[in-house]
């Protein structure tokens, strides 16, 4: 019985790629298909466009590790990618959501990959304000009002409508009902979790059990908008400062010890130069911000930042080409960037390619990566989005950090494909040649919220009993 159970890791150990030259590889691929909704069936009513309020997709906007085999995963603000109403942008009043993911990397006994991923989802989690926010009428568009009807006095649902929002204030008031989560990350005590937005831009933090907002940070000013509207291409044309329609705070990445937040928008501000981005960091404890400059390279803009430690994060910068765009595509790179000694803009009032920038360098090309495993490159996904590490493995005795990498399908799996996760097996020789170095965020281990489902069931109550399930954060490791 000894022998039969070291077997298949013998298998696995043969088929597995060689770490030629130190070089990170793709080490898993998995996806979350054959499922048309998520868990929460208090949402599965039609939206305005007539799909269903619970479709399951767009997980890779954002994906945050949240210890063990466990994962965050956001959608951005719904499904909105066929036309039903020009007048909000198509948006409609999809209620925001993280979805948590249980990520079962098990080793592969066949396959030229050393390990099989079965992502399983486990809980849908409604993002919600327990005081009143402000919803759009609706009567301009022929529409009716964009409140959910989920709402009671204690949960005000936010939403992706975009005509959800008071036009007398800034883009930067909290007090909108519209939201479009981009990034996420967990807390160092696992708790809640902080989602970027690009609407505002925002950055929230949320309850990880119920999806209740507990905190608000202040971004910088600079960064919103004075001039609001439903549909993004008046925005861009009614502004000509602060962040651009549907390129606000793409990516969000969390030091490892809990205590500082990175944004990044995902394009120039529109008083800033074409190609020159900003990186703001926020203080969690006392919510001071500061700003970088980051000059694009190849790609059109940038959807994620992830931390390898407090100075040293990965970028990923792309174009929109490949699967759902009907094309091939070209630029999906990670580039690895040192905040140490960058200039701090926050007094500048216009950043362009002469402001001193982070330094960078190219870490990983995922379409050549995935191109060597066998895809072609209108077979790899247009909205590459998600990027976060998971629990260390061990290939060939060499230990490897996972980085998962996940695609934004905008809910459309006949275009976009499948919600889809590939993994990378990243050593330490790897970092070295890059001049980096690896420092796993500490999460604490917390019980699994329920699903939204049963905790509608236990309306009433003051608290409630999680369903418990193992989480012990980089404690995991695959031998193989």
């Amino acid at each position: 019985m000894k022998h039969a159970k070291l077997l298949p890791l013998l298998i696995a150990a043969a088929f597995a790629m060689p770490r030629a030259h130190a070089a990170v590889d793709l080490i898993a691929v998995g996806s979350l298909s054959g499922l048309t909704g998520d868990l929460s069936s208090a949402t599965s009513g039609a939206l305005e466009n007539g799909v269903a309020g619970n479709l399951l997709g767009g997980l890779g906007s954002g994906l945050a590790y949240a210890g063990g085999t466990t994962f965050i995963a956001t959608p951005d603000r719904g499904p909105n990618a066929s036309s039903y109403n020009a007048g909000v942008d198509n948006t409609t009043s999809y209620i925001n959501r993280f979805q948590t993911i249980n990520m079962a990397l098990t080793a592969s006994s066949s396959g030229s990959l050393p390990f099989t991923l079965t992502p399983t989802l486990t809980n849908t989690t409604l993002l919600s304000s327990s005081t009143p926010l402000v919803y759009g009428s609706g009567a301009a568009f022929g529409l009716g009002n964009g409140a959910p009807a989920l709402n009671d006095a204690s949960h005000y649902y936010f939403t992706g409508r975009s005509d959800n929002f008071d036009p007398s204030k800034t883009s930067a008031n909290a007090n909108d009902g519209r939201l479009d989560p981009e990034g996420v990350r967990v807390s160092k005590d696992g708790k809640s979790v902080f989602v970027s937005d690009e609407y505002g831009p925002y950055i929230y933090q949320f309850d990880r059990a119920t999806g209740q907002r507990i905190n608000s940070f202040t971004l910088p000013a600079n960064l919103a908008i004075s001039h609001l509207s439903a549909s993004g291409d008046t925005e861009i044309s009614s502004n000509t400062s602060g962040r651009i329609a549907n390129k606000g705070m793409e990516g969000l990445a969390i030091s490892p010890d809990g205590k500082t937040l990175v944004g990044i928008m995902q394009a120039n501000l529109e008083q800033d130069a074409s190609g020159t981005l900003r990186i703001v960091t926020v203080d969690i404890a006392t919510k001071a911000t500061h700003e970088y400059a980051y000059q694009l390279t190849k790609g059109s803009g940038v959807s994620e930042i992830v931390a390898l430690n407090d100075h040293q994060f990965l970028v990923d910068e792309r174009d929109g080409k490949g699967l759902g765009d009907g094309s091939s595509a070209k630029v999906k790179q990670l580039y690895m960037i040192d905040t140490t000694g960058a200039t701090d803009i926050s007094g500048l009032a216009v950043a362009n390619a002469s402001t001193p920038a982070v330094n960078k360098s190219l870490f990983l090309d995922i379409v050549n990566v995935l191109k060597a495993h066998g895809y072609t490159a209108d077979q790899i996904p247009s909205k590459i989005e998600g990027l976060a590490f998971g629990a260390d493995v061990t290939i060939n005795g060499v230990v490897n950090h996972t980085l998962y990498v996940a695609n934004d399908n905008d809910f459309s799996p006949s275009t976009s494909g499948d919600n889809k996760f590939f993994v990378f097996g990243v050593t330490d020789a790897d970092l070295a040649k890059a001049g980096a170095s690896y420092v796993p965020q500490n999460i604490s281990a917390v019980p699994e919220p329920r699903s939204y489902a049963m905790l509608l069931l236990g309306v009433g109550l003051i608290g409630f009993t999680a369903r418990r399930k193992s989480s012990q954060p980089f404690a995991r490791k695959e031998e193989l």
